[in-house]
């Protein structure tokens, strides 16, 4: 068996455009660049320490596939979130609660594409409530890169229990 629990190593995505991308990584959400690698093929991979140890990766190609949102990417936050098989919907950075509502400026002084509310998710039917309750487990605020993909700043808001376990996993009817 493998330890699983030892945290992110790093995930790996794919930019557009390597200068936005560092722009918007050191610029707006203020993670360091860490490590740039030249590939042999004249791609790019830099990485970002996100903390914890760490890293957001990005590979860029001169001749990439274009973007294909509602496939490879989140079409239109919340509206169309499915994504294909095998694609990467969101990832979710720890961001410490009290400072949730101070991001959302920050966002938005910095004109980046982002849900205008902290969205507090809880197990009751819509999965979401307007207000803050004891069954929130964690709340949450979306935006997007310059790439087009999708991010969260998440603080979970309680420690999760057995009974936090309840959902048979679905499956295919094969």
């Amino acid at each position: 068996m493998f330890e699983t629990n030892k945290g992110i190593n790093h995930i790996a995505l794919v930019c557009r455009d390597m200068k936005q991308t560092v722009d918007f990584y050191t610029g707006v959400l203020g993670m360091p660049l860490v490590k740039t690698v030249q590939l042999p093929d004249g791609g790019q991979h830099f990485f970002f320490d996100c903390g914890g140890g760490a890293s957001v990766a990005f590979f860029w190609w001169k001749d990439a596939p274009p973007m294909a949102p509602g496939i490879a990417s989140v079409k239109n936050f919340p509206y169309d979130a499915k994504t294909a098989v095998g694609s990467m919907n969101h990832i979710a950075f720890n961001m410490v609660e009290t400072e949730l509502e101070a991001a959302l400026d920050k966002l938005e002084a910095a004109g980046v594409p982002h849900t205008h509310a902290v969205v507090n998710h809880d197990d009751s039917q819509a999965g979401v409530a307007r207000d803050m309750h004891d069954g929130v487990f964690v709340r949450s605020v979306y935006f997007t890169d310059p790439n087009g993909i999708m991010m969260e700043f998440a603080a979970f808001t309680r420690k999760f229990t057995p009974g936090d376990v309840r959902h048979e996993p679905a499956t295919m009817d094969l």
